[in-house]
């Protein structure tokens, strides 16, 4: 039968209700205005018909869409902007070309890194998420051009320099990063309930792949942690800082008071890797124990070539001649 319009008991906003193609439709037209109702009833039918005709397609909006995203438990990083934009968007109707529009209105002055990751990514994955239940087609976008920049790592060095001039929890904040390749926002989320010190342990939330990992916490990392002031309440965070920015400013001072290059805290991850893999870890194997779920990924970015040339004496089973150039602090 028909969408009827009607009022529940005692309420003032207007619902509806029948069946259209052979599907049972109910729902809220939010309203208490009945001719605005009989409208909205209208409409919905009409989608419901449309549907019926014309596939799933047709109808779905990208605010269903990230609704059944969402309830998937997939990735919503970026994702409440991007649901602001579209809105009620018909799937169908947000192409290449509308979403790297849409990703230069939103962010005019960022970088296109920024664009492909925080406007072309969480809508494409939405779409490709309901292109796999079969309710659209998939979705290809051409991610705008990045220039490749060169990360510097980080070396042991370098943390002994930072961690010379640092306070224990800053301190301990780098050596943490650089023992486990933890992202900055994984290591700022860690809390005394994550961290089993005895048992040289620590469980890492990655944020970024939806996982956790258990890292394992070498001697020195250890006494870095046992020596951070703090009550250690199970819900309490390790390193207590809640601001990047306010992390920012006393990091770069650490850096200065050490006169040493300024490398960021994410460098410290990049460390992490580059020192596993000079020191002949296969790639699998660093992947894992840093959280990254390609292993493509952290070749493309963080597998540089050693600038020692004495590197082949390795094939004779002889030793290097040169000095790494890893080891430099200030170089």
């Amino acid at each position: 039968m028909p969408l009827e319009i009607y009022r529940r008991k005692g309420g003032k906003v207007w619902h509806y209700r029948g069946t259209v193609a052979g599907r049972r439709l109910r729902g809220s037209t939010r309203t208490e205005d009945k001719a605005r109702a009989q409208r909205i009833a209208a409409e919905a039918e009409q989608r419901a018909w449309t549907r019926h005709l014309d596939g799933p397609g047709a109808t779905l909006r990208f605010s269903d869409a990230a609704i059944a995203y969402r309830g998937a438990g997939r990735s919503d990083r970026f994702l409440a902007k991007v649901e602001d934009h579209w809105r009620d968007t018909l799937v169908r109707d947000i192409t290449d070309g509308a979403i790297r529009t849409a990703a230069m209105r939103l962010y005019p002055k960022a970088t296109n890194a920024t664009r492909n990751r925080q406007m072309i990514a969480p809508t494409q994955a939405v779409i490709n998420y309901a292109a796999e239940q079969g309710w659209c087609s998939w979705l290809k976008v051409k991610r705008f051009k990045v220039e490749k920049k060169i990360r510097e790592p980080v070396t042991l060095a370098w943390i002994d320099a930072f961690t010379a001039e640092a306070s224990p929890k800053l301190g301990a904040l780098a050596v943490f990063m650089f023992a486990t390749g933890a992202r900055l926002g994984e290591a700022l989320a860690l809390t005394w309930g994550d961290v089993d010190l005895s048992g040289r342990s620590a469980r890492i939330r990655q944020t970024k792949v939806g996982a956790e990992r258990l890292a394992h916490l070498q001697p020195r990392l250890v006494a870095a942690l046992g020596n951070i002031p703090s009550n250690r309440h199970p819900g309490d965070r390790v390193f207590g800082y809640d601001d990047r920015h306010n992390l920012r400013k006393v990091w770069n001072t650490a850096v200065k008071r050490a006169g040493i290059k300024p490398l960021t805290p994410h460098c410290c991850r990049h460390g992490f890797a580059t020192t596993m893999l000079h020191a002949g870890v296969d790639v699998k194997t660093v992947a894992d124990m840093g959280g990254w779920a390609d292993v493509a990924t952290l070749v493309k970015n963080y597998a540089h070539a050693m600038t020692d040339r004495t590197i082949t004496n390795v094939i004779f089973g002889t030793e290097l001649t040169q000095e790494p150039a890893a080891k430099a602090v200030n170089d």
